[in-house]
C-alpha cells in the first residue's frame, strides 16, 4: 500500500474508483436510481474535473491500482473522499482522512468542511467532525440527503 499526490495522470483511475465506490452501496441506503445519478457525476460534473485539476489530493494505490483517494478544493474543503467498494472499512479511509487534516493544519487553516453521504460521514464522526446541518439536494432530478459538517483544528 501506498500513500502519495495525487496527479492530473491519476483522473481517469480517479473516476473509475469514484464510480466503484457509488455503484458498491447497498441499496437499502442508496437506490439504483440515486447510485445512476451520483456516479454519472465523475463524467458530467466540471466540479469534479476542479477537484482534481485545481484542488490538492492524496491517493492510496495497491499494487499500482488505485483503491482510494481524497481531496480538497478549494484549500479548506474536501471535495471527494472516495474508496472503491471491495476495499472500504479497511483503514484507508481513515488514512486519507489524517492525511488531509494534517496538511491542512501545515498550511495554517483553521478548519476543514465537508458535505458527507450517508455513508461517508459517520467515519467524519469518529474523527471528531461536527455536524452542521442536514441537507437535501438534487442530482439530476433524484433527492438525496447528506450532511454538511466542519472540524475545527484550534
Amino acid at each position: 500500500m501506498n500513500l502519495r499526490p495525487i496527479t492530473n495522470k491519476d483522473k481517469l483511475n480517479l473516476k473509475k474508483v469514484y464510480f466503484d465506490s457509488i455503484q458498491s452501496i447497498d441499496e437499502k441506503i442508496y437506490t439504483k436510481e440515486q447510485k445512476r445519478a451520483w456516479s454519472s457525476q465523475a463524467w458530467q460534473n466540471p466540479e469534479f474535473e476542479n477537484s482534481i485539476n485545481k484542488g490538492n489530493g492524496w491517493l492510496i494505490n495497491d499494487k499500482e491500482k488505485i483503491i482510494a483517494f481524497a481531496s480538497r478544493y478549494p484549500k479548506n474543503r474536501i471535495a471527494l473522499f472516495y474508496c472503491k467498494g471491495k476495499s472500504q472499512r479497511k483503514g484507508y479511509g481513515s488514512k486519507l482522512l489524517y492525511k488531509i487534516e494534517d496538511e491542512a493544519k501545515k498550511e495554517g487553516l483553521m478548519n476543514l468542511y465537508t458535505e458527507a453521504s450517508l455513508i461517508s460521514y459517520r467515519l467524519f464522526l469518529k474523527h471528531n467532525w461536527e455536524i452542521r446541518t442536514k441537507e437535501k439536494l438534487i442530482i439530476k432530478n433524484i433527492f438525496f440527503v447528506r450532511y454538511k459538517m466542519i472540524k475545527n483544528f484550534s
